[in-house]
């Protein structure tokens, strides 16, 4: 298998390869029996509940991975989902998670929720897939996704049927024997019918679909857009981008041979589709650790013992989770260890760095998003890798960064940030959301999706990301990247995580400063990192004005670093100093988000307060803010 090593070797498969042509499979049906008629007895997907590397998993071949995906695609049929119906499901991983994403997608259009949102958002997103099915958890200990589901579902009075599953069937004695005693009651006040999900698929033939398989492309998924508040949008994905995203990683990355670890959870497009997509045209071995991946007990002490059970090739990471990786020492053979593979957010140097010398191995950087189906760019696996970018734009996919004027766009040249565009197989162009208002001015040219984040593209072409465009600090009108901030605090021996915001300024409008999670073990002062970080940052107006230890960073279910959570924080820390300094007997309650406005501060009166005065002295803020009623 080729792997491509520069932009001409990508250009090569282009030509090669024509993406597309009648040999190419147009269903995820036909996709899937592809792989299974090629390695029918090969592993497809294992799943361990516990993170031990003496723990039991259980493995399916691409065989039993087609029956399982048939037999769930037959009941949600039977149920009522049709083509244009939505199946949700809000699961961990699982190796039913797998069969519900599949199966829902080849039975009608399947839509993940992330199970860390709350109640109340769940069933927005639920309404707004106008859901016909939820597949979710039976209760089980540690874990209140029944419970979630239970509520949201009381709030979603269009989904019909709620099928549970029970993990308590990974489980062995004398465990499983336990689970019944101490399994959490939910108080259901719905009237969807529950069903045990195990149960009901085995009374399906594995054989053969019980109705057509549809014979041409279609929105087969609806992805939700990340965040943990405010209402997410909900993304739509065809048949054509699914595959397109399989087919690289298929062509590009991996064959049958590779095993992949995915501690990521697959209501995330990376673990959904540049994974399991891909291993599905490839032919390759998936396998997901404990059903909260890298979030799950023991995941981290037990990462590289479970690299050298499963022979793993290919280590699928974030940047956070690489940090926290790297916190534990390499204690087991990794020597089968080809690549690790980074998304989700731009990679700091230094943890490159420290990542290669403590494995040997090295870090392929790539770029995707949930509204482009996924993939956009990757460091070639084999060939020249710049640290810091996020590689050549695969095949089939143009990026232009392109900037904003009065009369229309204008494309930036090398090296010129702007905006990037992209526009490839992944994109649905002109319908990217479910709402229709959110697509307005979402595409430049017509077909070049607007991504809202800030980049260059070199003279080798290679995409570097420079920042997303609400997450550039404006200092005084000077635009400051965060990431050069956060490069530096992370290059201290001490620090594992680093996030850099624009905290609110009466003069400046926006003033940097940062928030660090320290190394288990490492001691560090606030005052001793800005003394370390002020050798490093090359502008003086970039250098943190406030820099604060937490004790764990805010973080969203794949890793990333979320920011509207450090920007509260630094809402209420200024807007608190300046009210007690002028003297007003008042404090911010309560930092929300406002889908007009952003972030607006509520503030509470703690006494009695001229209003007029106080609303003067917020009012040098461009910080927006109201009374709390």
């Amino acid at each position: 298998m080729a792997r491509f090593a520069t932009v001409a070797d990508r250009d090569s498969v282009e030509k090669e390869m024509a993406y597309g042509d009648r040999d190419q499979p147009v269903t995820l049906y036909q996709f899937l029996s592809r792989t299974r008629d090629a390695h029918p007895v090969r592993p497809a997907v294992s799943f361990q509940l516990q993170s031990a590397p003496t723990d039991p998993a259980i493995t399916l071949t691409w065989s039993e991975l087609l029956a399982e995906v048939t037999r769930t695609a037959n009941l949600l049929r039977k149920l009522g989902v049709d083509e244009g119906d939505v199946v949700a499901f809000m699961l961990p991983n699982s190796l039913e998670t797998v069969a519900t994403l599949l199966g829902g997608a080849v039975a009608g259009i399947v839509n993940p929720i992330n199970p860390l949102l709350e109640a109340e958002q769940i069933a927005g997103i639920l309404r707004e897939t106008k859901a016909k099915v939820l597949v979710t958890l039976k209760a089980f200990p540690k874990t209140d996704i029944a419970q979630k589901a239970a509520k949201a579902v009381a709030n979603a009075p269009g989904v019909k049927t709620v099928l549970e599953i029970d993990l308590n069937r990974y489980l062995t004695p004398p465990k499983k024997w336990i689970v019944p005693f101490i399994r959490p009651k939910v108080q259901v006040h719905h009237k969807a019918k529950v069903l045990s999900f195990g149960h009901e698929v085995r009374k399906m033939p594995s054989d053969r679909l019980t109705f057509p398989d549809s014979k041409a492309d279609r929105v087969a998924a609806y992805f939700h857009t990340g965040g943990t508040t405010g209402m997410p949008k909900v993304a739509q994905h065809k048949y054509s981008g699914m595959i397109y995203n399989g087919w690289l990683g298929g062509r590009l990355l991996f064959d049958e041979a590779d095993v992949l670890i995915c501690p990521l959870p697959l209501f995330h497009v990376f673990a959904a589709y540049p994974i399991l997509m891909s291993a599905i045209a490839s032919g390759a071995h998936v396998v997901f650790p404990t059903p909260a991946g890298y979030r799950g007990e023991g995941v981290f002490d037990n990462f590289w013992k479970l690299v050298e059970r499963w022979n793993v090739t290919f280590l699928i990471a974030v940047p956070t989770a690489i940090s926290a990786l790297m916190q534990s020492p390499v204690n087991a053979d990794v020597s089968s260890l080809r690549t690790a593979l980074s998304g989700s957010a731009p990679l700091p140097m230094e943890l490159y760095n420290r990542f290669k010398a403590a494995t040997g191995v090295e870090i392929a950087e790539g770029y995707g998003l949930t509204e482009a189906t996924c993939l956009v760019s990757c460091n070639p696996v084999d060939g020249a890798k710049k640290v810091g970018s996020v590689g050549i734009p695969l095949p089939y996919t143009e990026v232009r960064i392109l900037m904003q004027t009065p009369d229309g766009f204008t494309e930036c040249g090398t090296d010129e940030v702007g905006e990037i565009c992209v526009s490839n197989p992944g994109v649905f162009e002109g319908s990217t959301y479910t709402e229709a208002d959110k697509n307005r001015n979402l595409f430049a040219d017509g077909r070049f999706l607007r991504t809202g984040d800030l980049g260059r593209i070199d003279a080798d072409g290679y995409l570097w990301i420079t920042g997303r465009a609400k997450d550039l600090i404006i200092r005084g009108g000077h635009n400051i990247d965060p990431a050069e901030i956060e490069e530096a605090l992370l290059s201290h021996p001490a620090v594992a995580f680093a996030g850099a915001i624009g905290q609110p300024d009466a003069f400046a409008g926006e003033l940097p400063a940062a928030y660090v999670e320290l190394v288990a073990g490492k001691s560090v002062t606030a005052d001793e990192l800005l003394d370390h970080v002020r050798a490093r940052i090359h502008e003086r107006a970039a250098v943190p004005k406030h820099i604060e230890i937490m004790a764990e960073l805010p973080k969203t279910a794949v890793g990333k670093i979320f920011k509207p959570d450090l920007r509260r924080l630094a809402i209420t820390r200024v807007l608190n100093a300046s009210l007690a300094e002028a003297g007003f007997a008042a404090r911010v309650k309560e930092v929300v988000e406002d889908k007009k406005r952003g972030l607006v501060a509520r503030i509470e009166r703690t006494g009695a307060v001229d209003g007029a005065a106080a609303a003067q002295k917020l009012g040098e803020f461009a910080q927006a803010w109201e009374w709390a009623s």
